[in-house]
């Protein structure tokens, strides 16, 4: 007893019959099927090239369009032969000329003669299945599907809307429970010839050829009728990406498909010779009894999958950039973002710099010029201070900055007078740490020499820009390590707030900051807010400040007004 190979060909004849040569030197019957769309000429070529094979056969051709019938009729017409001119075969293994035997064909035999009743066939119940690509599950089963889903999408989709508006439903032959799974199988010669011969294969088969992609429902629901043994699982290592396209092997994949263990993988590329040159080799040692199993690869797949689907953080490719959702983490290492702290101290940036180590920029979304730290005008990933570029694309233009100086932690200062656009991009990134001294704009302007009319017109539009900006940072969507203190809460005790600030910014955190960068002179800070809210603008963002101007003189205190307790 022996396994039968049925092969279905469409394409790179060379490499079909390179293996049909393989599978006929290790013992093993062969019935190859090629798809009608093949010129004739093509066809006799590669017949003819075969013809010196011995227990090898050409079966009827039929058109074998993706998600038609001509596939199952094609499986059908080789199947028959197989079981009718080679008796010995117990074992029917479908494959495709794209399929590459990975394991000595003595393996698969010495395997299935120790399952000689088992069938290796996919095949699962609707309610479990979850991998159906294009939202046609149970309705491929109780619509039709007379018009070709690649030659005539439009028709196709207009066709099933208009089943499913008039409530159309296909009645299912009695006996049927429809299953589904991988389109390749083994099947033993007592479940596959039920299949054939069965008396009801007429009304079976006229009610499978208006089922969507019915290779991948026939076999998988009559072997439930017929089976002895019936094991859900292919022999065949297939795979697909997310959009069910099948992954295709090449000659890199060489270590992944020996670690497989599984005896035979599609779809492999025809120009792989280093592939096929492996594992078509008649070398052969003592025969492997380990078990195929294809959850040795899943988590591969899974992360290849998740790899092309989200990319890797902080990198946007052609391929994914317009499509919401197609995108990983903002950007692609941490960073940090402070809002008022250059107001509130000087040289905020050097002391930052002598803190941490971290490269400070200034304002690298301001209104005029992108603030690169240094003073530089361009950057890593030849990014300029040109602020009509940076605008054209805010978030390309700080995911770009932060890919190409990974490795160094990027901060800088941000503000109700910068570009906004950036806000919810920040927000939304787990990679920034933002921390926010609200109202802390307002401390150049009071020491402005500017008209009070004038400041009060700025006072009232960046309020309202900055109330709008931690509204969204505040929001249940903000991923990003947020802090925020009103101006009165934070000038109360510096050191203690900025200390964890610091110490997450730093791989190693420094001793405990011995004091905090030197701030502005707030003298009369209080006042100028009440004269605010005295001109009609409450400047609410600011915290409680005493309405007096009653600072002492002490320059240990003079820095820091009295609060409203």
């Amino acid at each position: 007893m022996t396994v039968g190979i049925v092969m279905l060909v469409h394409t790179a004849l060379d490499r079909a019959a390179q293996v049909a040569r393989h599978w006929s030197r290790a013992g093993c019957p062969v019935v190859i099927h090629v798809d009608k769309a093949v010129p004739r000429s093509e066809f006799d070529r590669f017949a003819s090239d075969l013809s010196d094979v011995s227990d090898l056969s050409f079966a009827p051709r039929y058109r074998c369009e993706w998600g038609s019938w001509g596939i199952v009729a094609a499986t059908q017409g080789a199947s028959e032969i197989m079981l009718d001119r080679f008796k010995h075969v117990r074992h029917v293994y479908l494959a495709s000329g794209a399929c590459l035997p990975l394991r000595p064909v003595a393996e698969l035999v010495a395997y299935l003669d120790d399952h000689p009743q088992t069938d290796f066939i996919e095949s699962a119940s609707l309610a479990t299945v979850l991998w159906p690509v294009g939202g046609l599950d149970h309705e491929r089963f109780t619509l039709r599907f007379p018009f070709s889903w690649r030659k005539h999408r439009y028709i196709f989709d207009k066709y099933v809307d208009f089943q499913r508006r008039i409530n159309f439903r296909r009645r299912i032959p009695d006996g049927l429970s429809p299953h589904l799974g991988s389109q390749w199988w083994c099947l033993t010669r007592q479940t596959l010839s039920a299949i054939l011969q069965d008396p009801a294969r007429k009304t079976y088969d006229r009610y499978f050829r208006r089922v969507w992609i019915p290779d991948e429902s026939y076999f998988q629901t009559l072997a439930r009728r017929y089976s002895v043994k019936l094991e859900s699982r292919s022999l065949t290592l297939s795979k697909f990406d997310f959009q069910g396209r099948p992954h295709i092997f090449y000659d890199d994949h060489l270590r992944l498909l020996k670690r497989s263990e599984c005896f035979v993988a599609r779809k492999i590329w025809p120009r792989a010779d280093r592939l096929y040159e492996s594992f078509l080799s008649d070398s052969a040692d003592a025969l492997n009894t380990t078990e195929p199993d294809l959850n040795k690869v899943d988590r591969l797949f899974y992360k290849a999958t998740q790899r092309r689907i989200k990319g890797r953080p902080g990198l946007y490719m052609q391929s994914r950039f317009p499509r919401g959702g197609y995108g990983n983490a903002g950007t692609a290492a941490k960073y940090s973002v402070f809002e008022g702290f250059a107001d509130l101290f000087q040289d905020f940036d050097d002391w930052l710099f002598k803190a941490t180590g971290t490269r400070p920029h200034g304002h690298l979304f301001g209104p005029d010029r992108v603030e690169f730290a240094g003073g530089k005008t361009i950057v890593e990933g030849a990014l300029t201070d040109s602020a009509a570029l940076r605008d054209a694309n805010p978030r390309a233009f700080l995911t770009n900055l932060i890919w190409n100086t990974r490795g160094e932690r990027q901060c800088f200062q941000f503000g109700p007078a910068d570009n906004q656009r950036i806000s919810k991009t920040i927000a939304h990134d787990p990679n920034a740490q933002i921390s926010v001294i609200s109202g802390a704009w307002a401390i150049p302007l009071f020491r402005s020499n500017l008209n009070f009319s004038e400041i009060r017109k700025q006072v009232t539009r960046l309020q309202k820009i900055e109330a709008e900006h931690l509204a969204v940072l505040r929001s249940s969507k903000a991923n990003a390590r947020i802090r925020i203190w009103t101006l009165s809460e934070f000038i109360e005790s510096p050191i203690g707030l900025m200390q964890p600030i610091i110490d997450e910014m730093c791989q190693n955190p420094a001793r405990r900051l011995a004091e905090a960068p030197r701030m502005v002179d707030l003298t009369g800070f209080g006042q100028f807010l009440q004269n605010l809210n005295n001109q009609g603008v409450q400047p609410y963002l600011m915290g409680d400040f005493c309405s007096e101007a009653a600072l002492i003189d002490d320059p240990a205190v003079a820095q820091k007004p009295y609060l409203v307790r």
